[in-house]
């Protein structure tokens, strides 16, 4: 039987946050719910944080299961504290159950990359970062959704691939500490709400943006058992990931924008091809108006949670 803890902190009327030291129940008649939990790291021995999202209903029943989405978050919303946990909001599947107050049927597991020191020497949106940049959720409403963000002013006119010489036509830079550096903490984080929790082991799913793509790529290729279904976006994966992924007959859908100087479409396509190749059902699609923030649209997107919730993992 679960345990009811002592919670900490509640705040929030409509919906409920909470920071608790383990593993709750939801209590009958309750909305949505958003946790903090604690967890010992494997990779550095330090208390880490994560969120899970307990969807509307859950627990009403004690014999229903429920679907669960990992989210792993990208460069921007790395944190050390619990309150730089808030950051994760900022968009996803969390920005849109939370923030947006969407109906969508998943337990939600954040778990979050550690700064790395690159708040003091990485790119200006890690180090002057403020938490004004973090949505709140409102007591009533929901405030103006992110979607649709004015790529042509960011990245100007849609012209092909960025020009040749420069550092993006050769990829992206992902030498710094990304997604793989700290495993297997996300499979600790996530054995966790597998044992605490009410959940279909059936249908457990992965997604992430940027970092999160590529770390998505890494964690479905080496953990494939745990994987019903991956959804990257603006991340893609080495041939050796797609390899691994389609043997275990993982489903992927990658998104990628037309506009985007970092993550450009054309990296992904040796992954896909392989994937393919192999037999392995696949999508790809490619926002062709949409800049690097590309999850803006792919989040409010309806069909990404059908696609995700119509595979089962035997």
């Amino acid at each position: 039987m679960k345990r009811l803890l002592v919670f900490l902190t509640v705040v929030m009327a409509a919906g409920q946050l909470f920071v608790a030291s383990g593993p709750i129940t939801a209590q009958e008649g309750s909305g949505e719910q958003l946790i903090k939990l604690t967890y010992t790291s494997t990779a550095s021995g330090l208390e880490r944080y994560y969120f899970v999202y307990l969807p509307k209903g859950y627990g009403q029943d004690t014999v229903q299961t429920w679907p669960v989405l990992v989210w792993l978050h990208g460069d921007g919303e790395r944190g050390e504290t619990l309150d730089d946990l808030d950051y994760i909001l900022k968009n996803g599947p969390l920005y849109e159950a939370w923030i947006q107050k969407r109906d969508l049927p998943f337990i939600i597991v954040a778990p979050q990359l550690p700064l790395f020191g690159r708040d003091k020497t990485g790119p200006d949106y890690l180090v002057n970062r403020t938490r004004a940049e973090i949505p709140q959720r409102l007591t009533e409403g929901v405030p103006p959704h992110t979607a649709d963000a004015p790529a042509r002013v960011i990245a100007g006119e849609m012209v092909g691939a960025v020009a040749a010489g420069t550092v993006a036509e050769l990829g992206p830079d992902i030498s710094y500490s990304t997604w793989d550096v700290v495993d297997p903490d996300v499979i600790t984080v996530l054995d966790t709400v597998l044992a605490d929790y009410q959940v279909d082991r059936s249908r457990v799913y992965m997604t992430g943006v940027s970092l999160g793509g590529f770390g998505t790529w890494h964690y479905a290729s080496q953990y494939p058992d745990y994987f019903a279904a991956i959804l990257p976006v603006v991340g893609y994966g080495t041939e050796a990931q797609a390899e691994a992924i389609a043997e275990a007959a993982i489903p992927v859908w990658a998104f990628s924008g037309g506009r985007d100087p970092v993550v450009q479409s054309q990296y992904f396509f040796a992954a896909m091809n392989k994937l393919e190749e192999m037999g392995n059902e696949i999508r790809f699609t490619t926002e062709q108006d949409m800049f690097h923030d590309v999850w803006n649209r792919v989040y409010a997107r309806e069909d990404i949670y059908d696609w995700l919730l119509s595979h089962t993992k035997n």
